[in-house]
């Protein structure tokens, strides 16, 4: 409503009146604003999201960038909702239709039926308030209120009760019961939630301290070391039954990501002060995608340097086919034998040759390399309505509509390369495709083997975000640890474990369980013990 000097009125009390008509409309324009701003930060984030999942993006430029914006977005509903007066909107269960697209800001929470609850009744007593006369109970309205139960130390006395027989004197006393680390007062429940903090949460163990501290148990960090590995030193049996159990398998999925190691010999030198880069190799098998019957699990490998002896030493009892990048230590994997077949056949990745494309587009716009995108992407739009499916019928589908998508899309990438520089980026990416044909259209021919590398890419993932709290593991022993660390917890995952509840039972049971019958402890055969238990009652 704003007025022309010349226009406004004389009247003083006219004029507050209108000052504050101002004042209340730009209050609304700046919650409007502010809502606004907080409706693109979370559309920029979903077109990053979008863009992952569109292009098969996982450099860690852009992983950086969902998180700095994940990151100001939650500053800034945190600062609207400071500033928001009134009463607060959790949102509907399920978003309607007709806003199904929009991107989801709230969204009421919701909690598991196993979750306990604790009912609270507000009775207004039996007589009537105004009258006295006898109140019944016609109904009751019901709501709920979320809290939390803070975690606690708790010290376990175990008393073993000394007797004497009266006829004979003998001493009668229970035996003492086996610890997860033999003399340590640590229990199952308190080392399996060090174990997940440090290498699932990516706690490190002063913070550790710090929270323990806190809760009233002043647990040195020589000691939360000392206890971690231990532990690991407990666990170790059934790692190597993990390892063994997924490296045998016939189809593997491999990656691998850079750490950053101390090194006392390079204090002076080398990268940065007195760290080196080591890597970190990820191994895979998930059949889920085409109903397979082994279950999921990972095995994490660490290496001082990416020299390929260290894979060849991973692999070297490993058959049958390895999905993978093209890192060159590979290459002796597929060799032929003397019998002229290869130990390993290799699967290429579509969604690597996919993002040269896509990192090309970004930077000129290049209608070839669009076109490219589109046709690679029409091979996924086939895989999408594939997954889960018998391996016979993916490979079904395939040779039915994606072989002549593939054939179609080699044939049109020859003629690309005739009218492009040679030496372009774009050209680089055309020949990467063009040399791996073979390993690119194995998926064709085998309703197993998957398009794309991701469920290896996905098993690091872990490792980029421990990057960013522990920064570089204390030794070569320490990465070692580490890898070892994840194999159990992220196999766990994979079969749809709590990490947490999971080692805590292992922790608590191995000792005692018979070592032949070992087996039943893996992740993907693993029975809790109060079940366990129960059933055999």
């Amino acid at each position: 409503m704003p007025e022309h000097a010349e226009n406004l009125p004389d009247d003083p009390a006219v004029l507050k009146a209108m000052i504050a008509a101002l004042q209340a409309e730009n209050a609304k324009i700046s919650a409007t604003l502010r809502v606004h701003d907080q409706l693109v930060q979370a559309l920029r984030l979903r077109i990053a999201k979008l863009q992952k999942l569109a292009f098969g993006k996982s450099s860690e430029k852009i992983e950086r960038e969902i998180e700095q914006l994940e990151l100001a977005l939650e500053d800034l509903l945190v600062a609207v909702a400071e500033e928001d007066d009134a009463p607060i909107n959790e949102g509907q269960d399920e978003p309607s239709p007709e806003a199904a697209d929009a991107p989801a800001l709230r969204r009421r929470p919701r909690v598991s039926d196993t979750t306990p609850r604790e009912r609270r009744e507000l009775d207004p007593g039996t007589c009537c308030p105004d009258c006295g006369g006898d109140l019944r109970v016609v109904g009751e309205d019901v709501s709920e209120l979320l809290d939390m139960i803070a975690a606690q130390m708790k010290v376990i006395q175990i008393a073993r009760i000394k007797k004497s027989c009266r006829r004979c004197e003998k001493m009668v006393q229970e035996p003492a019961p086996s610890r997860p680390i033999p003399g340590s007062m640590a229990g199952p429940n308190l080392l399996a939630h060090i174990l997940v903090s440090k290498f699932d949460d990516h706690l490190p163990l002063y913070r550790q301290h710090e929270i323990f501290e806190r809760m009233g148990a002043d647990i040195p960090e020589s000691t939360l070391v000392g206890w971690c590995g231990r532990s690991m030193k407990t666990l170790s049996p059934l790692i190597e039954r993990i390892e063994a159990d997924i490296m045998g398998s016939d189809l593997l999925h491999a990656d691998d990501t850079p750490i950053r190691v101390l090194d006392r010999s390079k204090r002076d030198k080398g990268l940065g002060k007195g760290v080196k880069q080591g890597r970190i190799w990820a191994y895979v098998r998930d059949q889920r995608p085409w109903a397979g019957a082994s279950p999921p699990g990972a095995v994490y490998r660490f290496a001082p340097n990416w020299k390929e002896e260290h894979v060849l030493s991973h692999l070297a009892n490993a058959r049958g086919i390895l999905q993978a990048d093209g890192y060159k230590g590979y290459a002796k994997l597929y060799a032929s034998e003397p019998d002229g077949k290869p130990r390993l056949r290799e699967a290429a990745c579509w969604a690597h040759l996919r993002r040269d494309f896509h990192d090309f587009w970004t930077s000129t716009k290049s209608e070839i390399a669009r076109e490219a995108l589109d046709r690679i992407g029409k091979f996924y739009d086939i895989e999408r309505d594939i997954n889960g499916q018998p391996a016979d019928v993916r490979h079904a589908t395939r040779q039915k509509l994606t072989q002549p998508k593939v054939a179609a899309f080699f044939a049109w990438s020859e003629k690309q390369l005739l009218r492009i520089p040679g030496k372009s980026d774009l050209a680089k990416a055309f020949r990467y495709g063009l040399a791996r044909q073979e390993a690119l259209s194995l998926f064709l021919s085998d309703g197993r083997v998957a398009i794309d590398n991701n469920p290896a890419e996905r098993a690091l993932r872990p490792i980029g975000i421990g990057r960013k709290n522990w920064l570089f593991a204390g030794a070569d022993t320490g990465a070692e640890t580490l890898a070892r660390a994840m194999t159990v917890i992220e196999t766990a995952k994979l079969n749809g474990l709590d990490p947490l509840a999971y080692l805590a039972d292992i922790l608590d049971r191995i000792h005692d369980h018979k070592i032949n019958r070992l087996d039943e402890l893996l992740p993907w055969n693993w029975v809790p013990l109060d079940t366990a238990h129960s059933q055999a009652t």
